[in-house]
């Protein structure tokens, strides 16, 4: 991982010695991973190795007053220039500090100190904050407001708390008003459902204490007789019993509305993801290969057109459409012989690299159940665009079955509502399938060949991971799937997808486009999407960090020179999960065909598929 070496200069308002690490917090759901860096005593300048993307961060330094334990709570928000994976973004700072004189104090008093960040990467990405606490929350970061530390996906509580910025991200998203006034609606239920759920426990507590009471004089009664003020007592039990269960039932249906209405709101915005209306607005990365080098190999001459992939299928015999059509509808095709096993030797090629890389192989049904849909999130919102299989034909456990859209949805769901050891993470898998969508909304859009089909061949590439290595593993996947078009040689570029058109699930995606040269494009040919704690959250899935001793110390220890070590069992927590294409085998099969084609009619095998094609290096044209 490159990082971005920054300085920030701590200007004391007391003159105090100081001794401690600056924590750093990945841009992760939980906002607690460190890296720590030693600083002297009587320094006056913190270094600070900031990831290589934004990190927000909320750490403690730990500082000796007076021989008592001083606590400086540093709060910043800041994205660093740097250089990942080729993109460039600028700084923008906020820290503050304040002191308390113990661990335990709730309330801090002044600041310390102010801070000034100096970026060794940029000299126009300075900023001054004197004294001013300012927080996350209030960041304007590509015309919408931070996400700061907060998950990837809320919960109605936290939500509500941050409606503002939930309202901002969705703006930006350019989501409909339906979906901001369920936001709105959520904080409105949650503000009701927080005072049904102090009545219902006040009246819980009378139930109870005419309970107690009731019990109390039965035991002074005479032969348990029931007294006119013991049944008054249990009257007055019985009817706030009936209020408690009342109340408990009208929390039933506000918890179900809002949960309703939470999973039609997509996922925050990594702070990285750039503003825009749609995918004109998506930023370029970097861009691999020469689109010319292939081509000159080839013998192709500046009068030569390039064929699109279906023409140059045909020409090997290997494309019969109209017989997918007449069976299947539109959008089916069928290949067959040597471009049938082109597409084989592509997936089987893509499975090894994959496995290679660690990537453990599976073999997942191809139906799933609507909950399976609903923890990946495809389900509720984008149920018009699968293939639902009618109940008189089977169900999944009595649930709605689907085929599946794409093998994320087996892949993630394998550990759905489990709780897995941090140190067995990431999980890595991969598997081959048949992908199905029903492409709704896309009339009239690639209707030739094999772009936008209802049934195409995909190789998936899934990560379950931390929320500290959630940004490195996604980087990962991004490479490998990258790393299959390189040794393709097909030129492709790498795009980040701005607000308005990236997934519902994604918190931060890149998409890779090859080069078409029939068309003189790049298209669409793998998604790589870092979904943060969303998916994770819906369907349950959960990993127990490693349990790490702490040193507890107290004046009074200090001064004995003994110090209390403790073991912290730690919570569990959600799981990050990470998908992408490795590749699209249809769409893969386009870029070769067209790119390896030959004037005279002829396809070129890449190198690297050869040994799947069992030696053959160039299909020939049919006469």
């Amino acid at each position: 991982m490159t990082t971005t070496a920054t300085t920030v200069t701590a200007t004391m308002c007391r003159n105090k010695s100081f001794v401690g690490g600056v924590c750093l917090a990945r841009q992760a759901s939980n906002g607690r991973h460190r890296d720590e860096e030693g600083v002297g005593r009587q320094s006056r300048h913190f270094r600070v190795l900031m990831p290589d993307w934004q990190s927000i961060i909320w750490s403690k330094v730990r500082m000796p007053l007076a021989k008592k334990t001083a606590v400086i709570m540093l709060s910043a928000a800041a994205i660093g220039t740097s250089n990942r994976g080729g993109e460039i973004f600028r700084v923008v700072a906020a820290f503050s500090a304040v002191q308390c004189t113990s661990r335990k104090t709730a309330a801090y008093s002044r600041p310390l100190f102010s801070v000034r960040l100096h970026s060794t990467t940029s000299a126009n990405t300075e900023t001054d904050i004197t004294g001013a606490d300012v927080p996350p929350s209030s960041l304007t970061i590509n015309k919408r407001l931070s996400r700061a530390n907060l998950p990837s996906s809320l919960d109605a509580r936290s939500l509500s708390e941050n409606l503002h910025i939930v309202l901002s991200q969705l703006a930006s998203r350019r989501a409909s008003e339906e979906s901001m006034e369920a936001a709105r609606t959520i904080a409105t239920l949650n503000a009701g459902r927080v005072s049904l759920i102090q009545k219902r426990d006040e009246s819980l507590q009378r139930r109870n204490d005419y309970s107690g009471q009731v019990g109390k004089l039965m035991a002074k009664s005479q032969g348990g007789k029931e007294t006119d003020e013991i049944v008054s007592l249990k009257d007055n039990a019985s009817r706030a019993g009936d209020e408690a269960n009342a109340v408990e039932l009208e929390l039933n249906d506000i918890e179900s509305r809002m949960n309703a209405l939470l999973a039609s709101l997509p996922n925050l915005l990594d702070d990285i993801v750039p503003d825009g209306d749609s995918d004109g607005d998506n930023e370029m990365v970097n861009q691999w290969g020469d689109v010319t080098a292939l081509p000159r190999e080839l013998g192709w001459t500046n009068d030569f057109q390039p064929l699109w992939h279906d023409d140059v299928a045909s020409n090997l015999g290997g494309w019969n459409s109209d017989a997918a059509v007449g069976m299947s509808g539109a959008r089916f095709v069928s290949l067959t012989g040597s471009v049938a096993r082109l597409e084989r030797a592509i997936s089987s090629y893509f499975l090894d690299r994959a496995s290679e890389k660690g990537y453990i192989e599976v073999s997942p049904p191809l139906v799933v159940s609507r909950s399976a849909l609903e923890g990946t999130s495809q389900l509720p919102k984008f149920e018009e665009d699968l293939f639902k299989i009618v109940r008189e034909s089977h169900t999944c456990n009595g649930e709605d079955a689907f085929l599946i859209p794409t093998a994320e949805v087996p892949l993630t769901n394998m550990h759905a509502n489990q709780i897995l050891d941090e140190s067995g993470l990431p999980l890595s898998y991969c598997a081959v399938t048949p992908c199905f969508r029903a492409e709704a909304g896309s009339y009239g859009r690639d209707t030739r060949g094999l772009i936008r089909t209802h049934q195409f061949y995909k190789v998936e590439l899934v990560k379950i991971t931390t929320p500290e290595m959630s940004d490195d593993d996604h980087h990962k996947l991004t490479r490998h799937a990258e790393e299959c078009l390189e040794e393709l040689r097909i030129p492709y570029r790498r795009m980040r997808l701005c607000s308005g058109d990236i997934g519902f699930s994604a918190q931060l995606c890149y998409d890779l486009e090859a080069w078409l040269p029939s068309t003189n494009e790049y298209r669409e040919i793998s998604s790589c999407s870092n979904t943060g704690d969303f998916q994770a959250r819906r369907m349950g899935l959960r990993y127990r960090p490693v349990e790490t001793k702490i040193d507890e110390s107290d004046s009074t220890d200090t001064a004995k020179g003994g110090k209390k070590k403790s073991t912290k069992k730690p919570k569990p927590a959600f799981c990050h999960t990470i998908n992408g294409s490795g590749l699209a085998v249809g769409r893969t099969l386009v870029a070769v065909l067209e790119n390896y084609q030959t004037p005279d009619g002829d396809v070129v095998v890449p190198e690297v598929l050869r040994k799947y094609m069992g030696g053959l290096e160039i299909l020939k044209k049919k006469s």
